[in-house]
């Protein structure tokens, strides 16, 4: 048996073989578009306010470029095409006759059924050899019938007649499904005949070439080096070594800005004409005006001798950074753009250098970068008052309603916290630059939706234990509640929200932090740390689905960000971190109701860290610091208790040993050995209590305190 492979000559199965490759790329590439989005970018909520900076289509110019960078329009041309595609092969398919291979059956041929026996099949042969055998049969022009035609149908009759009459040729048949036996067969090639025409196999070889020899490797290459070339945090590895280079111990906010400026991001930015285009114009803006220590911008005397060491694409980069972070128009609309493209670079540079600075564990450093990181976020300058993240506030009305010699800028948290009536005139009875009624209410209604995280109690323990030994696994427990500034009748603190009650033993989701798949006020309850039931209203949609905060509010920044809060500890005496931080970003209660009221839902946070080798008290500072608000962050000393293991197993074996119970087998057999019946009033009791003076067990007592002696309510500061 021979294989005879040759081209699909009608182009019968060339559209099948487009559309299924068509079908490969489209479908999951529409998968990708539709599916609902993860980001926190897109799935979080707004915060609601009608305030529309100057530069309003330029940031959102810059959002539109972003998302073209991200190659969702080439991704939905891509689509586009190929449904066209398949809807133009599907067509194809539909005219195009598709002819099918004929099966060789006798019967068929013979115009017999399969039940026929073998007379009838001689009586039917007989019939047709009468009239078409080659001695007798006519041709019939009429019907486009020669001779050959006529000849080659009688010799059909003949195999079909000797394949259910002949023995030999009857086994053929059977086994290999024709007459003659094996035969060969024909595989149709899904591509035009066309291609392998005379004279185009050249170019058929030349397109074969630049598919496997130039087109694949350019795009393995590319999608190998893309991934080597960028970091964890996205920039690129050249700009990670350039700020390793930046990198010192005292790091100030203006020193932060001089390194991120060496970012290799800026050159692709900043490319050709656009390094020198404008420069002079922009180191003017933002060097004059201001006081002596400091310029409009924001500038120091030590950030303009930065500024004059550098040149080329870094020196630029770095004024406009000092020109969006002090917020200083351009007056051009090509440079107010670029000084909106860098920023979201600059931040993603920042989470770069930040990471390299948690390495040397140098607090100082670690705290610039994070204040560096709300600064670009809000457009406001180091030296700047935080109210200017409240819309229509500029610095002429924070310095009038900070005063002429305030020592320290007033916080959002400040100002809200003055009576009305007082802010109100304070804000739009300003001799310069007051607020109208509207402007005014549009500042408070966004100043009253920003989550300003409060710490109600931070504390250490340990799961399970009711001391912390040497070397154990050690969770500080941080409760907090989302409070709004100047948020009215903010209700008290639960005393019983503030317990961490361990979960159950056999409770193996709890345990090990995974997801309860049933018994979602349960877990709620535990994981919110109510010692009550009923007070623990909740329901496992409320578990299983972290909340979100809204997105930061940034009108000035050409990026949708959500807020993360970092949490992290240092040692009290050195500038050193202690423990590594954890960042937080999503909360397990809802923060605000439907009406955007505050529902000042206790929120529960822990990290987990091993505690010192050696017994004693260390007293830590910890951190909470949110990166897209400035002056909303808080500080609070916390001390740490580390017990000797012999020791704290001592006090756990005292308090472990108890009377069994009076209806217990233990108890029977007790009272068989001492002789004495069973008091029905007998109460469970610890040998502790038995052996004590007092007449009144403190078992009860002690059984509240499920933290141990590091428990903390100490001040918190910057709130």
């Amino acid at each position: 048996m021979s294989t005879d492979y040759n081209y699909d000559e009608q182009g019968q199965f060339f559209p099948y073989f487009i559309l299924t490759i068509a079908g490969l790329i489209t479908v999951p590439l529409s998968y990708s578009l539709l599916k609902p989005s993860k980001d926190l970018e897109i799935t979080a909520p707004r915060i609601k306010s009608d305030f529309k900076p100057r530069d309003e289509d330029l940031i959102q110019g810059q959002k539109r470029k972003q998302w073209r960078r991200e190659r969702r329009i080439k991704r939905i041309i891509t689509v586009a095409v190929g449904y066209l595609v398949i809807a133009w092969m599907a067509y194809l398919i539909m005219v195009t006759k598709t002819t099918a291979p004929k099966i060789w059956d006798p019967y068929n041929i013979l115009d017999i059924s399969r039940s026929s026996s073998e007379q009838q099949i001689k009586r039917r042969f007989k019939d047709l050899s009468r009239k078409f055998h080659p001695d007798k049969a006519q041709v019939d022009e009429s019907k486009n019938q020669t001779v050959e035609s006529v000849n080659d149908y009688w010799v059909e009759i003949s195999k079909a007649y000797k394949a259910l009459t002949d023995e030999e040729v009857r086994n053929n048949f059977i086994q290999y499904g024709h007459p003659d036996g094996k035969q060969s067969f024909s595989i149709g090639i899904a591509l035009p005949k066309f291609i392998i025409t005379d004279g185009n196999g050249k170019y058929v070889l030349l397109v074969y070439g630049l598919l496997l020899g130039v087109l694949l490797p350019y795009v393995v290459g590319k999608w190998w080096y893309g991934t080597q070339r960028m970091t964890r945090e996205k920039v690129l590895i050249a700009s990670a070594s350039s700020l390793f280079r930046e990198y010192k111990e005292e790091l100030s906010e203006g020193d932060v800005i001089n390194a991120l400026s060496s970012g290799e991001e800026f050159k692709e930015i900043l490319s050709g004409n656009k390094v020198d285009s404008g420069l002079g114009k922009i180191e003017k803006s933002i060097t004059e005006g201001g006081d002596t220590d400091f310029t409009a911008a924001g500038l120091t005397n030590a950030d303009r001798q930065h500024l004059e060491k550098l040149d080329g694409a870094r020196r630029k980069a770095f004024a406009l950074l000092f020109a969006y972070l002090g917020r200083i128009p351009l007056d051009g609309s090509k440079l107010d753009d670029e000084k909106y493209e860098v920023a979201p670079v600059a931040l993603a540079l920042n989470e770069s250098l930040t990471a390299i600075c948690l390495a040397f564990g140098n607090v100082p450093a670690i705290l610039s970068t994070y204040r560096t990181s709300q600064n670009l976020i809000q457009a406001i300058a180091p030296s700047s008052s935080p109210l200017l993240q409240l819309p229509y506030i500029t610095s002429s009305i924070a310095s009038l309603l900070e005063g002429p010699n305030a020592r320290h800028h007033l916080t959002i948290q400040d100002l809200m916290s003055w009576p009305e009536p007082k802010r109100r005139k304070a804000l739009t009875d300003a001799p310069q630059n007051a607020l109208s009624p509207s402007q005014y209410n549009s500042a408070m209604t966004v100043a009253l939706q920003l989550p300003l995280l409060k710490v109600e109690k931070a504390f250490f323990k340990v799961m399970g234990e009711r001391h912390i030994i040497t070397s154990s696994l050690v969770q500080l427990v941080i409760k907090a509640r989302v409070i709004p500034p100047g948020t009215a009748n903010v209700p008290p603190v639960n005393e019983l929200d503030l317990e961490d009650v361990d979960p159950d033993e056999g409770d193996l989701d709890a345990l090990l932090g995974r997801k309860s798949k049933k018994g979602g006020d349960k877990a709620k309850q535990l994981d919110s740390g109510t010692s009550d039931p009923a007070s623990a209203v909740a329901t496992s949609e409320e578990v299983d689905k972290p909340l979100q905060p809204p997105l930061a509010y940034a009108p000035y920044f050409a990026r949708d960000h959500p807020p993360h809060w970092h949490v992290f500890l240092s040692d009290s005496k050195a500038a050193k971190m202690a423990v590594p931080p954890f960042t937080l970003t999503t909360f397990n209660k809802p923060l605000f109701t439907p009406e955007g009221t505050p529902t000042f839902n206790m929120q529960t946070f822990k990290m987990q860290f091993q505690a010192p080798p050696q017994v004693g008290k260390y007293q830590f500072i910890m951190h909470l610091i949110c990166d897209s608000y400035v002056g909303m962050d808080s500080r609070e000393e916390i001390t740490l208790v580390v017990e000797d293991p012999a020791k704290a197993e001592e006090g756990v074996e005292e308090d472990s040993i108890s009377e069994p119970d009076e209806d217990s087998l233990a108890a029977q057999m007790s009272a068989l050995k001492s002789g004495q019946p069973i008091s029905s009033g007998t109460k469970r009791r610890s040998k502790k209590v038995e052996t004590s003076d007092d007449d009144e067990s403190d078992t009860e007592g002690e059984a509240g305190d499920n933290t141990s002696e590091t428990d903390t309510d100490t001040d918190t500061d910057g709130e």
